[in-house]
């Protein structure tokens, strides 16, 4: 039987997951994260893209969050995210607009924009699609 431990992914405004999980993958501010059942505790930042959940029996889900905490203690796993939403729930036209207007700010240096928002913005549209293409990559499209 394969260990899992307890995993709660949760945004701002909802709780998105809670369930057992045999692995969480995601992407912490120093690269890559694998967690398993009897993962030495922690605590690091997230950067924003898709969380991959394998559950129990070998079913993957990934959902998408644009950044937050994740946390490891000896039986939970807690994700809390700035926003998280299911992957199936991202809006693939909203993100190439979003990331075609946030490179458009980037480049015109004529206006008043906030750079340091616009990068915000151009980098949560990239781990959207980012997180659309580790779907379909799965799917085999």
């Amino acid at each position: 039987m394969v260990m899992t431990t307890h995993l709660d992914i949760v945004s701002a405004e909802e709780k998105i997951f809670s369930g057992m999980a045999e692995r969480v993958t995601c992407t912490g501010s120093l690269g890559e994260l694998g967690i398993i059942a009897g993962h030495a505790p922690l605590l690091t930042q997230l950067r924003p893209g898709p969380v991959t959940v394998v559950h129990q029996g070998g079913e993957e889900e990934i959902f998408y969050v644009s950044g937050g905490m994740l946390e490891v203690q000896p039986n939970t796993v807690t994700i809390l995210a700035d926003a998280a939403l299911r992957a199936d729930d991202v809006d693939e036209a909203a993100a190439m607009k979003a990331q075609k207007e946030a490179e458009d700010a980037l480049q015109d240096q004529s206006s008043e924009i906030n750079y340091s928002r616009a990068t915000v913005e151009l980098a949560e549209a990239v781990a959207q699609l980012r997180t659309l293409q580790a779907i379909r990559k799965k799917a085999g499209k």
